[in-house]
């Protein structure tokens, strides 16, 4: 077999593979032989059918089969011979034409094909102990416990019908119908909807319009749509709701008592007390750690400067600008609502996943030179957790998982990543900030660090929200587009 490069272009490898026709004969002669003494032809005892026979029946079916085999196992053979590693699966390409295949298959001409491939660059580690964080910590205050669980007390509440007119606080059961232009959009009808009067849960003035109706009663309110609305089709426009009231209900008391954790399905108060603050140190945790790892990858950001191989950057692009038109689409806006062209969007998030790919081959580098490995147990529990996120379709996952090539590397990926992390943590200097909640939380873009975006947009906050969810950031639930307004940003619930 000969192995010529053709190619050696920056990190661009092509490489032209013959396989010269004797060989191929003789390794298809080789089977042959193999199989003289196993296969039953009629009119011939066994193991008596002639080379000649077998080679005109089976001939071109183990050519194939030799052809199949090289094509699987060769290209890794190859590369590892070079000392090289491929950036993504080696493209391999053999010739089209009928005639000259079937000449190959009869062992009447050499064997050739072409390795196209790029190269994962030499990456030379540099010395982590120059590498700074700044680690903020929150304590979590009993008055936070206590909100947290009178949050969930008000949510859990109990309420009792009232024939009265609707109050502030008040519960009330309708059905409802929104129009614009007297046309029903989509999204604005409902049927035993229930709003607690002075949630704020819909758009200003809706509530307003429903203090003092009661059970029984039609009413036909008007509410303008914010500017900044969502749906873009609603945006700024009046629009009509027919209301039906079903029920009007008053909200029973708030008692923080270890009656109210049973009703939650927990022992006591003092266990449920425990159980939300463990939620908040989660949840606060998240957030530091979200900012730690950026601190991290900004400043190995500014120590590795190389080429990256060209199709994993395109492919990153592509999941990256696949998710922003999914979230433009899905909030009704486009690049120029956000102060941008489409072309400038893409040339940022080029950059970003030319960021990314550079970033992951360097911390793919310091994990395999410190030992890190990924253990099946870790695999296990992250599959379980996709499992977990689509009840009923188990199987179908599990079948994907198996049968996916690859597959497997997009639960281990983000588990070795947060392992390397862990790993540089304890190599590096880290001091720890005491803050309060909303300092964790605000937006530090005057000092130039870039805070996860909840906001889907082609700007840069939205660029630091698509990088934060590759490295693990869980999107927040999409709540239904009714006459309900946005959800304020920073919201730590």
């Amino acid at each position: 077999m000969q192995v010529i490069e053709t190619l050696a272009e920056g990190l661009k490898r092509e490489i032209k593979v013959v396989v010269p026709a004797k060989d191929m004969e003789q390794r298809m002669n080789e089977r042959l032989a193999e199989a003289k003494d196993k296969v039953r032809i009629n009119g011939f005892r066994p193991g008596k059918v002639p080379m000649s026979h077998l080679k005109k029946v089976y001939g071109k079916s183990i050519m194939a089969e030799l052809v199949n085999e090289i094509i699987r196992e060769k290209p890794s053979a190859i590369l590892s011979e070079r000392g090289e590693k491929s950036a993504t699966q080696p493209e391999v390409t053999m010739t089209e034409d009928e005639a000259e295949a079937d000449k190959i298959l009869n062992a009447e001409a050499d064997f050739e094909f072409t390795l196209s491939y790029e190269v994962i660059p030499p990456i030379e580690l540099k010395p982590v102990s120059g590498l700074k964080v700044v680690r903020e910590v929150v304590d979590i205050e009993e008055g936070e416990v206590e909100d947290q669980i009178r949050k969930i007390a008000e949510s859990a509440r109990s309420y009792e019908t009232k024939k009265g007119k609707a109050a502030d606080g008040d519960r009330v059961t309708m059905d409802y119908v929104g129009k614009v232009d007297g046309v029903a959009f989509d999204g604005g009808t409902d049927t035993d909807a229930e709003l607690v009067l002075g949630s704020n849960r819909f758009i200003p003035g809706f509530e307003d319009q429903l203090v003092g109706v009661k059970a029984g009663d039609e009413k036909v309110i008007t509410v303008t749509f914010p500017e900044d609305y969502p749906a873009k089709n609603l945006a700024g426009k009046e629009a009509t709701f027919d209301i039906t009231v079903k029920e009007v209900a008053a909200p029973g008391e708030v008692e923080l008592n270890d009656e109210l954790a049973t009703k939650l399905g927990i022992e006591s108060l003092e266990r449920l007390k425990e159980v939300v603050r463990g939620q908040i140190e989660s949840q606060f945790g998240s957030v530091t750690r979200q900012k730690v790892k950026r601190q991290i990858l900004d400043q190995l950001d500014e120590m590795y400067k190389f080429e990256t191989p060209a199709r994993l950057v395109e492919a990153e692009f592509e999941n990256i600008w696949r998710q922003i038109n999914t979230d433009l689409a899905q909030s009704g806006k486009t690049f120029e609502d956000e102060d941008t062209t489409e072309e400038k969007a893409r040339d940022e998030y080029r950059t970003l996943a030319e960021r990314r790919v550079r970033l992951g081959l360097v911390l793919s580098e310091i994990g395999e030179k410190a030992g890190v490995e990924v253990t099946e147990e870790e695999m296990q529990r992250a599959l379980y957790a996709q499992l977990q996120q689509f009840p009923g379709q188990e199987k179908q996952i599990l079948d994907f998982f198996r049968k996916t090539p690859g597959a497997s590397a997009s639960l281990r990926a983000p588990i070795f990543e947060e392992k390397v992390v862990d790993h540089l943590l304890g190599e590096i200097d880290v001091t720890d900030k005491k803050v309060t909640k909303d300092e964790l939380l605000a937006d530090d873009e005057a000092e130039g660090a870039e805070k996860p975006a909840k906001k889907a947009a082609p700007k840069k906050k939205a660029a630091a929200k698509a990088e934060d969810a590759a490295e693990g950031e869980e999107a927040a639930p999409k709540k239904k587009a009714a006459p309900k307004k946005k959800v304020a940003e920073g919201d730590a619930e």
